[in-house]
């Protein structure tokens, strides 16, 4: 029944929500136009605004606006550095939490998606700082310049609004008053904004004002803006020059006798530029009177999409690459010119030849770094809205037209401040923000600004507006496919987990644009996820890029592990990343996934990388006498390198020299004679090893004189397999029972159950089978481990059935199996003894159903007293090696503490295997063991147990015990990189099978 009129109850409204100035989809309000950042560099003044500013952090964002009144006394504020994040600050003791905590998502927005608005509890961050303008800038214009402010903020001078300004990665200026004297800047930064939506890109939250800000004179001519255009013809040897700028001017290159005016083109005698031969010239813009000049940096090069190929300056180029997020571990986002010019340095040295800048514009002087060094640089937009798929991807800005404008102008913010750059070889739209009309209207843009570069958007699948087929983290079936030109049609080209048994390619929904796709060329921009131990498989990626033109290549996903430090209560510091700062919602430890530890030491994964991507290939015959030198790069010579031999025989060099190589042309080959070596004869028994090494002729800008760029090993001729323990000697000791013990040789066993008890003076404890390892990043993330759990391979119980002697062998047949499984590995260890040392043989049955089970080790392991501390081995080394991360691994006789063989994950995981060893030798202050291989075995040496490694979460949750853990395996599985992109492969996957293996013991 309807209530009379009459009757209803008078309504109060005490509050309804209004969205803020910080809720709206405009993005910028009071600003300049975009401009080239290398116009920055003018004759003209600048004032540096970065130091300590007066700050106020508030937790809502509708705090009054009166500070921004010159007379406001804001005495009582603290002082926070600009650039830098306020949540990164730390107390006197060093903990988080003076302004809030820094939070990792990779996928979800850390509010609830409700487009435009954002929660009422929004950290709003206030600063003041005076300055002066100097009397001499009175004849012109000043203008204020942002280059990053996370995510919106809003700018006062002398208590006068200038606007506002969204995009946190990309520049933005305000014009101010040029009355000289001091005058007060305000600025107010809300964290989360409509823009936040548009920012969801799989890292740390930031806030803050965390790029520089300066102050800069424009006299009455000063540049606006200039456009460098600089192409090479590759069949005339010639560059093409013409500036663009605004006011006319004239450019100057004395090295080339360039002297024309703006505008006009002309064509010389070049030599081009590219990532391997960084070729600038150095010329000369000038406006004139009351103007200003300013230096340019010019390379010449062409791009263009050929054949199904990128090429530049006429040549396909191989993508080496990496993505690269902008994260110093105390800095944050606010990263120094010195840190970006190491972090280069380091990605020279390792052949890195690209960055994919993920996921948007890097700090303008890394472009500077990259011209300079030469990397191809991907430049992407500051866009992503992965955060939507959550909802079904519903109000997602790609496809909306409120955010046109929005997305507009950050491709246009990007392209015209970074278009003079030579490195920036291709723009990228973005990330993972679906698709929709918006991809469209950018790539419209794009074309008609800047036609000289292709376009890329890895969610474009269909190639709907981009250039470039870029599908991330595909199984090297599915990147083979694609070189053959045989991918499926969309959208069965999406579906990642089709296997080549039921793969039947479908109905291409449009026939034009899969037309289009199988013209176009193809990378990876994100692949091999490098998060802890791995990634895994690079090689077999690297050898499917080199053999199919159309497969260019691909960038590592990413550069650098995102841990911050923080401190515990007894002073010691880790890496923490998500959730160790109480975040509602996190993504624990998949910030981490770098090449390089947050404190840049490269990781063994780095080391990988560069050997599967190094530029020269060495392949040896022995038998021959030769060495084959294969030139791999795109355009450089070898006339660089130096090269050299030597030969070592169980792991000792007998003798070395100089390689005489002719220089060979990029993609070439050439042949080189080894030196003949006799070798006495106590030598030529043992196992012979051929290294051949390409280093640095000279001192480059990222390393110096000798560094190694490439390697090489081969067996040398005289090889023969050397006689390891008692694999073919007489069985000469008898077991002798005395007592509750069982003497075999050096060995003593307890009479009850058979276990080893002493080697020599050694004492030896609870030597058993060991299929269990610790998972990786890579296996807790899509592998394996929760299916190793389930089947219980992480608590296997040991049960001794019998025991007996024969044949000189005492024999002790064991029962491995796990609570609530009736599976079980039937365990038999046979040992003897030649008198000297102690062999041990291990034959393991699988009984019951494995056909469904794969397991990620196969050996055992022994605890010996803590006393030893170091090991020496012959075998790959010195770094850690898995089956499919063993490239980096050179066979030789390597040393290392125990301390040292450890490899320091971020979140604490199996680490440190060395493989292919065929002798290892383990010491300290009192006895020692000496094993060896038949043929050979990994070897892994730890201070605490598999347990203490699978719980700990952080290095130090990580304490030594009193025992040394010592694993000799047989075999370990792969590591792939299933946390993103494919398991391992099944040749590096492990099946319970029969399997038999030995080694032999010996006290030292």
């Amino acid at each position: 029944m309807a209530i009379p009129p009459t009757i209803l109850p008078s309504i109060t409204r005490l509050h309804t929500h209004h969205p803020g100035a910080h809720e709206t989809f405009v993005p910028q309000s009071g600003v300049a136009a975009p401009r080239a950042y290398s116009s920055l560099r003018g004759s003209a003044p600048a004032l540096s605004l970065n130091g300590d500013w007066a700050f106020r952090l508030s937790p809502r964002a509708d705090v009054p606006e009166d500070f921004a009144a010159p007379e406001y006394d804001a005495s009582s504020w603290d002082t926070l550095a600009v650039p830098s994040s306020w949540v990164l600050h730390r107390d006197a003791e060093g903990q988080y939490g003076k302004y809030g905590y820094p939070a990792y998502q990779n996928i979800k927005f850390p509010f609830p998606i409700d487009v435009p608005l954002v929660p009422d509890a929004n950290p709003t961050g206030d600063y003041r700082v005076a300055f002066d303008v100097p009397e001499s800038w009175s004849g012109g214009k000043v203008v204020l310049r942002f280059e990053g402010v996370e995510s919106w903020f809003k700018v006062w001078v002398d208590g006068v609004a200038l606007g506002h300004s969204t995009g946190s990665r990309l520049p933005t200026e305000f014009e101010v008053p040029a009355t000289p004297g001091k005058h007060i800047l305000a600025v107010r930064v809300h964290q989360w904004s409509a823009a936040s939506y548009l920012e969801d890109q799989d890292q740390w939250w930031l806030p803050g004002i965390f790029r520089d800000v300066a102050l800069l004179y424009r006299p009455a001519r000063a540049i606006t803006d200039h456009f460098v255009h600089a192409s090479y013809d590759h069949t005339t040897g010639k560059g093409t020059l013409k500036v663009e700028c605004s006011p006319e001017g004239r450019v100057t290159v004395p090295e080339l006798g360039i002297d024309i005016a703006t505008g006009e083109s002309i064509t010389v005698p070049v030599a081009p530029w590219s990532a391997e031969t960084p070729r600038l010239y150095d010329g000369l813009l000038d406006t004139g009177a009351n103007g200003e000049t300013l230096p340019l940096k010019i390379g010449f090069r062409t791009v263009v999409i050929h054949d199904a190929q990128i090429k530049v300056n006429g040549k396909r180029v191989l993508f080496k690459g990496v993505n690269r997020h902008e994260f110093d571990p105390a800095r944050g986002r606010s990263v120094s010119r010195e840190t970006m010019e190491h972090d280069i340095q380091l990605m020279k040295a390792h052949n890195i030849n690209a960055v994919r800048c993920s996921h948007y514009p890097p700090h303008p002087a890394f472009l500077d770094l990259c011209d300079e060094y030469g990397l191809w640089v991907v430049d992407e937009g500051d866009f992503e809205t992965h955060g939507f798929e959550l909802a079904q991807w519903r109000d997602n800005p790609t496809d909306d037209p409120r955010w046109t404008d929005a997305l507009l102008n950050r491709t246009q913010r990007m392209v015209e401040r970074d278009k003079n750059h030579v490195s920036v070889v291709i723009w990228s739209l973005g990330n993972e923000g679906g698709m929709g009309k918006n991809i469209g209207a950018m790539a419209d843009w794009i074309r008609r600004r800047d036609s000289s570069r292709p376009i890329h958007y890895e969610r474009d699948l269909e190639l709907r507006y981009v250039d470039i087929f870029s599908h991330m983290y595909l199984s090297h079936w599915h990147v083979e496919q694609i070189g053959q030109g045989k991918e499926a049609a969309l959208p069965d080209l999406a579906q990642e987990s089709v296997s080549k048994d039921t793969y039947e390619p479908g109905k291409a929904l449009d026939p034009a644009l899969d037309a289009k796709r199988r013209r176009s060329p193809y990378f990876l921009c994100e692949y091999a996820h490098a998060m802890g131990n791995g990634p895994g498989g690079l090689s077999e990626y690297q050898a499917i890029f080199e053999k199919y033109t159309r497969t260019q290549g691909g960038f590592v996903w990413e550069w650098i592990d995102h841990g911050l430090p923080k401190r515990l209560p007894d002073g010691r510091e880790y890496f923490a990343y998500g959730g160790d700062f109480g975040e509602e919602i996190h993504d624990s430890n998949f910030v981490c996934d770098g090449l390089v530890f947050p404190d840049r030491r490269p990781s063994p994964g780095l080391l990988e990388y560069k050997k599967v991507i190094e530029p020269v290939g060495i392949s040896g015959d022995a038998k021959a006498g030769t060495v084959t030198i294969r030139n791999k790069y795109d355009f450089a010579s070898l006339s660089g390198l130096a090269f050299a031999w030597s030969l070592a025989v169980g792991g000792q060099v007998i003798e070395s020299g100089t390689l005489e190589v002719p220089d060979v042309a990029a993609g070439e080959s050439a042949t080189a004679r080894l030196p003949e070596i006799i070798l006495p004869p106590s030598l030529a028994i043992g196992e012979g090893v051929w290294t051949v090494t390409a280093s640095l002729a000279k001192a480059t800008l990222y390393a110096g004189r000798g560094h190694e760029v490439a390697w090489g090993q081969f067996p040398a001729r005289f090889t023969a397999p050397t006689r390891l323990g008692i694999d073919h000697s007489p069985v000469i000791a008898q077991p002798k029972v005395t007592g509750d013990t069982v003497a075999i040789g050096p060995g003593t066993f307890r009479a009850s159950d058979g276990a080893l008890v002493a080697l020599g003076g050694l004492e030896v404890s609870d030597l058993r089978l060991e299929v269990w390892r610790v998972p990786t990043d890579n296996e807790r993330f899509g592998g394996d481990a929760a299916r190793w759990r389930a089947t219980g391979l992480d608590r296997l119980h040991h049960r001794t059935d019998s025991m007996w002697i024969q044949d000189a062998c005492l024999f002790v047949s064991t029962r491995v199996s796990a609570a609530a499984h009736d599976r079980a590995l039937h365990t038999t260890y046979r040992w003897s003894s030649d008198g000297e040392g102690l062999r041990l043989n291990v034959a393991v049955i699988p009984k019951g159903d494995w056909k469904d089970v794969t397991i990620p080790r196969l050996g055992v392991v022994l605890e010996l007293p803590s006393s030893l501390s170091h090991v020496r081995w012959f075998g790959a080394g010195p770094g850690e090696s898995y089956p499919d991360t063993k490239r980096a691994g050179k066979i030789g006789a390597h040393d290392l503490a125990i301390d040292d063989m450890q490899t320091p994950y971020v979140y604490p995981q199996e680490n440190g295997a060395r493989g292919d060893v065929r002798w290892a030798e383990v010491r300290g202050s009192g006895a020692g063991l000496r094993v060896e291989g038949a043929p050979s075995f990994t070897l892994t040496a730890r201070r605490w147990t598999t347990a203490d490694l699978d719980k700990a979460m952080h290095a130090t949750d990580l304490e030594a015990r009193d025992k040394v853990y010592l694993n000799l395996d047989k075999a370990h599985a792969g590591v792939g990189t299933a946390s993103c992109g494919p398991g391992p492969l099944p040749q590096y996957l492990l099946r319970p099978s029969p399997t038999e293996f030995s080694v032999v013991l010996k006290p030292l």
